[in-house]
């Protein structure tokens, strides 16, 4: 994967099939985003095609992305990977291409930051994640690597969260390790 991202654009077809797939879980999960028109949030995406890309990496990897909030200040949609699971497309990573990078065999193709930064989005921090799941239930048999500190990420780990029993859990791990149920979730401003 490249980290360059010179305005990368949709094909028409590819374009309305998202934008209506956006839509139509919009109106279906109106919990997330109460006091938004969706006429709006079109608007902004029509005005930022590398980002109606990036929604697109979002969707094709399973994260069923979907708009959450609005920041005033910025003037911009927040949109988050809703799938109930952690996105089947971006599971068996490594926290970033450091801890890929150190392994010595059986190496993943990527990493959660590095996918990300590919993807157009980043990696919810720790916050974000409790925010979501406040909208629903999320991660219920899988995890989510989450934006590690700085100070943890230089001892060699990284974090990640998921829910069970009703509770948020943050756990750690070897920023080198990788698991099956284990991917990242995205955030995207627009």
């Amino acid at each position: 994967m490249s980290n360059s991202r010179t305005k990368k654009e949709l094909p028409t077809e590819q374009h309305n099939e998202l934008l209506r797939v956006l839509k139509s879980r919009f109106e279906t999960h109106m919990n997330r985003h109460k006091g938004i028109e969706w006429a709006k949030v079109q608007a902004k995406l029509m005005a930022n095609v590398d980002k109606l890309w990036s929604l697109n990496e979002m969707e094709q990897t399973g994260g069923e992305p979907d708009m959450i909030g609005y920041d005033k200040f910025t003037d911009e949609y927040i949109f988050v990977d809703c799938s109930p699971e952690s996105p089947k497309g971006r599971r068996s990573l490594c926290y970033d291409g450091e801890a890929r990078n150190s392994r010595k065999e059986h190496k993943p193709q990527s990493s959660a930051l590095e996918m990300a930064t590919d993807m157009g989005v980043e990696i919810l921090s720790e916050e974000q994640y409790r925010e979501l799941q406040m909208l629903g239930e999320f991660d219920l048999k899988t995890s989510s690597w989450v934006k590690t500190p700085e100070d943890v990420r230089k001892l060699g780990g990284a974090f990640f969260c998921d829910q069970r029993y009703g509770k948020i859990f943050v756990y750690h791990n070897g920023a080198e390790s990788y698991y099956g149920s284990r991917g990242f979730r995205g955030i995207l401003k627009v």
